[in-house]
Formats: structure tokens, sequence, C-alpha cells
């Protein structure tokens, strides 16, 4: 699993070691008493015996090592003892998405994550398939993405909004980057190379693809980017992977040349 680089690392990142979310505020000597679920997956799942030790972390306060310390029979109660790695702030990178069905949001999701996104943005489309969207799980993916991958900072999960009203209330100055299925094709870097350095929104439609007005609406907002994700049609999940790694690499490139 390749290293995130979202965070401002103190100390070498620790693959192997276990991490946990929770809401506490972390801190130096605080203890936090862990709620039924963590508690149960700290006993009984990894079987963390008192003294040992896992990771903690909030989106807020960096990441903590953690000690199990003596509790009640079915409690689990952990005591920060130093920091490990400083919070850093989220990536300006709204991710922008027409919600899919089911399994692949919630894989959708996971990947944004993973592949740096600041925000998580759903929009119904004209011919957007899922008229439901379950935000509380979409955040629960959020955060077994970032344990898992050994991510500090939550991207937020925006509650579902009409496309043409998004657009309508989209900053100024963030760049809309419109995934186009129909878009010719041509280079995707060099495409994106003066739009990385700001903030940035990643559009990725429905499985049907934009309908004309809509591809209309987008295109006519100044400074929109009109993207091709290659030859073939991709599904709208993977879709989301190849836009983002793009984005990051133009992000990679041009950090690389402003350090000559």
């Amino acid at each position: 699993m390749a290293r995130h680089q979202e965070d401002s690392s103190d100390q070498p990142y620790d693959f192997r070691a276990q991490r946990l979310y929770v809401d506490d505020d972390l801190g130096e000597g605080t203890l936090v008493r862990l709620d039924r679920d963590r508690a149960h997956y700290v006993a009984d799942v990894i079987r963390l015996e008192v003294g040992g030790a896992l990771h903690l972390f909030n989106g807020r306060d960096g990441e903590w090592r953690a000690v199990r310390e003596p509790a009640g029979r079915r409690e689990a109660v952990l005591r920060c003892e130093a920091r490990l790695r400083r919070q850093a702030e989220p990536a300006d990178l709204d991710y922008v998405f027409a919600p899919l069905k089911h399994a692949r949001l919630d894989y959708m999701v996971q990947k944004a994550v993973e592949m740096g996104a600041g925000r998580l943005v759903p929009v119904m489309t004209r011919r957007t398939q899922a008229s439901r969207v379950n935000t509380e799980r979409m955040r629960a993916n959020v955060i077994e993405a970032a344990e898992q991958c050994g991510i500090l900072s939550l991207p937020a999960v925006l509650e579902p909004s009409a496309l043409a009203r998004w657009l309508a209330d989209l900053a100024p100055e963030r760049r809309l980057v419109f995934c186009d299925e129909a878009a010719p094709e041509a280079d995707p870097l060099a495409e994106l190379r003066e739009a990385v350095a700001g903030p940035l929104a990643v559009l990725i439609g429905p499985e049907g693809g934009f309908d004309e007005e809509e591809r209309r609406l987008l295109k006519a907002r100044p400074g929109t980017i009109v993207l091709s994700l290659g030859p073939r049609i991709l599904r709208a999940d993977t879709a989301a992977v190849a836009a983002l790694a793009m984005v990051e690499a133009a992000r990679q490139t041009a950090a690389n040349f402003s350090a000559r």
C-alpha cells in the first residue's frame, strides 16, 4: 500500500500499527473511553491486551500512540502517550459525483478518500440512478478508508444537491474539472498543469452520462477544464479513481517543477 502524502509526519509511518478513529479530543495523558462497538473491536477483534498500544486519530489533533489501561470487563480505556504525527489540512479538492447504488458507492467513496479528496459532494443529475443518498453510510466509509490508509484528515461529506444549484453556488476561484466522456482526447496532465495549484472541483457524472443541457451548462462556466479520461468509456467508480489519480500526478509534477 502506497503511503498517503496528505499528512505532515514527525516519525516514519508504521504500516503494521492498528489505527482507530475516535471522536474524543486527543492530547498527552488524555484518557479515551471507547464506545461499545470500538471497545468490542479493541478487546475481541484485535485482542489488544492491557499495556498494548495502537494509534488513535480524530481528524483534528494528529495521530497519537495510545496504551490500553486496566478497566472493567466490558470496557476499553486508552491513554494517549505521545503524538506521532501532526495534523495537516485536507487538500482543497472537492470530489463531485452523481451517486451510485450500494456497494459501488461504498467503493467510490473509499477510493476518493485514498486519493486525497478534501470534500465529497454528491450531486443529482438527470440520469442519476440512485434516488437516495445515505450520507451516514458514506461517512462510515470515509472513516474506514482513513483507518486503513494512514490518513489523518477526514473529508467532509456534504448533503446531496441538484447539479444546477451546486454549479451556481460554486465559488468563482474554484476551478472545475469536468470529466466528459464526449470530450476529445488530449494530454490530461497538460490540461491540468495550471489548474492544480488552487482550489479544485473534479466532477464525474452518472453511468448514463450527462445530457446535452447539463453539458452545455457546465462548459459555459468560466475556467472549466473539459477533460477526457481516455479512449474507453469507464464505469463511474473507475472514472473516479482515474480522474483523481490524474489530478495527483499533475500536482506532483507541478511540485517537482517548482522545486527545481
